[in-house]
């Protein structure tokens, strides 16, 4: 043992002082670099060569479109030595944030013709509440009509004297909302609140922190295009006849998107409970699908949600 002692210390000392950056992933496929070594500096490129003292310094994520790279090593504070060189594959945008038009319940209505009248309805009579999501808030009542709905009553009830209007879309995944707001619907109007519910068609084909990564985009365009209005978001309603993965991914997305609660003008609201059974299943009287409310379903949504609505409306 000593004589390998000896050897080691005869070894020259290498300019690794300087720990490799390390490196993650944030939820919109954008990359962060640090290093564990005090005071030291990352510099990267995308150029075909290592960074050296002339490359950009890392000051936040960066965004390595899908089929390139970035290098990054890191410098002692004096820039006299260096670390290891690290390269990353980027992983380019999840679909959650990929605005794009959608068609998959071409049987039962047109999303197009629903988008054009939705631009119709909003220049004739903008609106103080709007309704924003995918089938679970199609379904709910209110203009546009839909022959499926499955709550007009409970919509009356609760919206008729509110000047509301749904731009629920049936199937819809948060892309494809973000190519709504981006695409006119929320033009020209200034609504006292938005009401989001959005994100289960989204988990069967993506991750908790990817599909929380959609909501969040919402939130700000929403924010961006609507800075007086109140987002008010709601966590993604339970679905399944009992608990299962299914009901767990949707409690992690609910989880992350918390933390958007009192951010860029947004109140975050989980009232999933409401629509569960005491030992967690959901009953076909509630949800005859285990996703889409029927109207005793929306009652208990409308009910839940109604004193937090009132105080964003200021009524």
């Amino acid at each position: 043992m000593r004589a390998i002692g000896l050897l080691l210390a005869s070894l020259p000392v290498l300019a690794a002082e300087v720990a490799s950056p390390a490196f993650g992933f944030l939820a919109d496929g954008r990359v962060v670099l640090s290093t564990a070594t005090a005071g030291a500096v990352v510099r990267y490129t995308f150029e075909e060569k290592d960074p050296d003292k002339s490359a950009g310094m890392y000051l936040a994520p960066v965004t390595v479109p899908a089929g390139k790279t970035i290098r990054a090593r890191a410098f002692s504070a004096d820039g006299s030595e260096q670390s290891m060189l690290l390269v990353v594959a980027g992983r380019g945008m999840p679909s959650t944030l990929m605005e794009v038009t959608q068609n998959r319940d071409w049987k039962n209505y047109d999303w197009v013709k629903r988008h054009e009248r939705i631009l119709r309805v909003m220049r004739e009579r903008p609106p103080e509440l709007v309704f924003l999501g995918d089938s679970i808030t199609h379904f709910f009542g209110g203009e546009p009509a839909d022959a499926r709905l499955r709550g007009p009553e409970v919509w009356e009830k609760y919206y008729g004297s509110r000047q509301a209007i749904n731009i629920g879309y049936g199937w819809d995944r948060t892309e494809n909302v973000l190519w709504r707001l981006r695409h006119g619907e929320i033009d020209g109007i200034a609504p006292k609140a938005v009401v989001v519910m959005i994100g289960t068609n989204n988990a069967g084909i993506n991750t908790a922190e990817e599909i929380a990564a959609g909501i969040t985009a919402i939130c700000e365009e929403l924010h961006l295009r609507l800075p007086a209005a109140k987002i008010l978001l709601l966590g993604i309603f339970p679905r399944g006849a009992k608990p299962d993965a299914m009901r767990e991914k949707l409690k992690a997305v609910n989880e992350k998107i918390a933390a958007l609660d009192g951010k860029g003008g947004v109140s975050y609201l989980d009232i999933g409970d409401v629509f569960l059974e005491k030992d967690g299943t959901i009953s076909p009287f509630i949800m005859n699908d285990y996703l889409h409310p029927t109207s005793a379903g929306y009652e208990r949504w409308a009910s839940a949600m109604e004193p937090m609505l009132k105080r964003l409306l200021g009524e």
